[in-house]
């Protein structure tokens, strides 16, 4: 039996309006609470709170993907959330106790550092599988992140003062480079010849060469410096500083910080709309999401959210 036009349009109205929702997310992971937020970057209200039981920590969304991926703690899990369902579809077991989750620029990997097992979990998102466990050195890795092309992860940890370098094509480490005590988040240049990291105890962002492998800058930006977050542009770096409660916006060609907003108290992770308009900040103890115009630099709003939110990512 053949719709009426008139049906046919509000059905592919209703689709077409499900698919835009679907795609204007941000999504939160709140550790105390055991549940990830849903935000609209549009209004920036929370529309949503998935229950995921344990401890959510790291999330990450892939490109022609319509899952969100959460570690958690509890049982070692990762799960796998249809963006626009909100529900949780899959769940996988990882290495002990999982932190940071991170796509592959062609969305067919996953990377997930596993800080009680000192080693990166690679998984395959179209089987669902962890395909490779691969030991790093750092003790308590918090964050393993693919270069632009793909070919190299470097991984964080927080008792050590390197970044492991690990060949996705080999899947082991290949060497590493000595940054200072406590690494956390890692964020690459768009043209993949830089990487940044947070040496958190030594309150300084680390520019690494990446063709060299070797350190060419540092750069004090605040206290406790923890979560990079790159723009789209490749102009501007934002860094949040734990202890002072605020994000660095470091020019990346000159390597110097121009501006700070404020946000909540202990900031953490971050990340950028997919518009490159808004930054959304994990203020873990304020239990809240501060959103800063990533133009102009300005803090817009506090967004209430689970209990200590861990980390943000856009969709």
């Amino acid at each position: 039996m053949k719709l009426p036009h008139f049906f046919l349009f509000i059905s592919i109205g209703f689709a077409l309006s499900s698919l835009a929702n679907a795609s204007d997310q941000i999504f939160v992971t709140n550790e105390g609470s055991g549940d990830v937020s849903v935000i609209d970057s549009h209004t920036d209200q929370v529309v949503a709170t998935i229950a995921t039981g344990g401890k959510p920590r790291g999330l990450a969304t892939c490109a022609h993907d319509p899952h969100l991926y959460v570690s958690n703690q509890h049982q070692s899990q990762l799960q796998a959330i249809d963006t626009r369902t909100h529900k949780i579809v899959k769940t996988l077991t990882l290495g002990n106790s999982p932190e940071a989750v991170n796509c592959s620029p062609d969305g067919l990997w996953l990377a997930i550092a596993n800080e009680d097992s000192n080693s990166v979990s690679l998984v395959s998102t179209s089987s669902f599988k962890v395909e490779s466990n691969i030991p790093v050195k750092g003790k308590n890795p918090e964050h393993a992140v693919f270069s632009p092309d793909g070919k190299m992860l470097l991984v964080s940890a927080e008792d050590a003062d390197q970044l492991d370098v690990v060949d996705v094509a080999t899947r082991r480490q290949t060497g590493s480079v000595r940054v200072g005590q406590r690494p956390r988040g890692i964020s690459f240049s768009p043209d993949g010849r830089t990487a940044y990291v947070a040496a958190e105890i030594d309150n300084l962002l680390v520019a690494i060469d990446i063709p060299t492998l070797s350190v060419k800058g540092r750069l004090s930006v605040g206290v406790r410096t923890n979560g990079l977050a790159m723009h789209p542009s490749g102009q501007w770096l934002f860094a949040s500083n734990g202890g002072d409660a605020n994000v660095a916006v470091v020019d990346t060609q000159s390597f110097t910080v121009v501006a700070k907003a404020t946000v909540g108290q202990r900031p953490w992770n971050m990340a950028i709309s997919r518009d490159g308009k808004k930054l959304y900040v994990a203020a873990g103890r304020s239990h809240a999401v501060g959103v800063v115009d990533a133009q102009t630099f300005e803090s817009l709003k506090s967004i209430a959210v689970g209990k200590l939110p861990w980390g943000t990512a856009a969709n």
